[in-house]
C-alpha cells in the first residue's frame, strides 16, 4: 500500500531513516488480527491483485539494492495454498530473514518450522499479556530472530494511551525471553516508543506508518524521530543472533 511500485521508495526511507528490520505484510481478506488502518491497507492491496507471490518478487528486486533484514507478516492461508516448501524456497530466494503467522497456533507450526530452519528463515512468534507464565517461557525459547510482544488484548492500531500493566508484563518476559523481544500493536509516537525503550530490545511501527502514508505524509523524519527517542543503545540488529548473517 499504496501500492507494488511504490513500495521500493518508502522502504528506503525507512531504511535510511533509521530503521533495524523491515516489515512487511501480506494482504488477506481476513486479517483478524489487524485494525482498521491495516485491514483498509490489505482491502486496498488485494483489489490491485496483489498476492504473496507478487510480494515475494517485490523482495527478490529490492535485495539487489538493499540487505537490510526483511520480515513477512502473513496469515496462514496463502502460506498453505503455496504449500509449505514452495513458500521457503521462494523467500529464501527472494531474500527474506523472517515469518510472523499471527494465526498460526504455535503447538501446530512445527511442519513450517522445519521447512523454514532448513531455508536459514526465522519464524517469530507473539506473546500477548493475557499469556500464561509457563507458556510465555516456552514461547520464548521457541520463537527465533526475536519475540514479538503484544503491547495489548486488542487488535493493532495507532493509539494515544496504552494499557498500564504492559510494562510488568515486558520485564518479566525479558526475564525468560533467550531471544530479544520487540513490542507492537498501538505505538504511533517516539514518547511511546521512548517510553518502551526502556523494557525492551525494539519496537514495531505499523498502523502509524500507513496513516501518514494515506495522508501523503513524509516517512523518513518519522521514522528519524522514533531512532531519536530510542537512542543509539537501542538497536535490535545488534541484538539478534539468528536473523541471518546480513545483520
Amino acid at each position: 500500500y499504496p501500492s507494488l511500485q511504490g513500495m521500493t521508495p518508502l522502504v528506503k526511507a525507512l531504511e535510511k531513516g533509521g530503521a533495524d528490520i523491515v516489515e512487511i505484510g501480506v494482504p488477506f481478506s481476513d486479517p483478524i488480527a489487524d485494525g482498521p488502518t491495516i485491514q483498509f491497507s490489505s482491502c486496498q492491496a488485494l483489489k490491485k491483485g496483489i498476492t504473496l507471490s507478487a510480494v515475494l518478487k517485490w523482495v527478490k528486486t529490492f535485495r539487489k539494492s538493499s540487505q537490510i533484514p526483511i520480515v513477512l507478516m502473513s496469515y496462514l492461508n496463502p502460506i498453505h495454498h503455496m504449500r509449505f516448501l514452495d513458500f521457503a524456497k521462494a523467500a529464501s530466494e527472494a531474500g527474506v530473514d523472517g515469518l510472523i503467522v499471527p494465526d498460526m497456533i504455535p503447538e501446530e507450526s512445527v511442519p513450517l518450522r522445519k521447512i523454514l530452519s532448513a531455508y536459514g528463515i526465522d519464524l517469530i512468534f507473539l506473546v500477548a499479556p493475557t499469556t500464561p507464565d509457563n507458556r510465555k517461557k516456552w514461547l520464548a525459547e521457541q520463537s527465533q530472530g526475536f519475540l514479538y510482544a503484544v503491547s495489548l488484548t486488542g487488535v493493532t492500531g495507532a493509539r494515544q494511551k496504552l494499557p498500564m500493566g504492559v510494562m510488568p508484563f515486558l520485564k518479566k518476559l525479558k526475564q525468560v525471553s533467550p531471544v530479544p523481544v520487540a513490542v507492537g500493536f498501538g505505538i504511533s509516537s517516539p514518547e511511546q516508543a521512548r517510553m518502551f525503550s526502556r523494557h525492551v530490545d525494539g519496537v514495531i511501527v505499523g498502523s502509524a506508518l500507513i496513516n501518514r502514508i494515506k495522508k501523503k505524509k513524509p516517512i523518513r523524519p518519522f521514522i528519524q524521530s522514533l531512532r531519536r527517542s530510542l537512542g543509539k543503545a537501542l538497536s535490535i540488529q545488534s541484538k539478534i543472533k539468528n536473523l541471518k548473517s546480513k545483520i
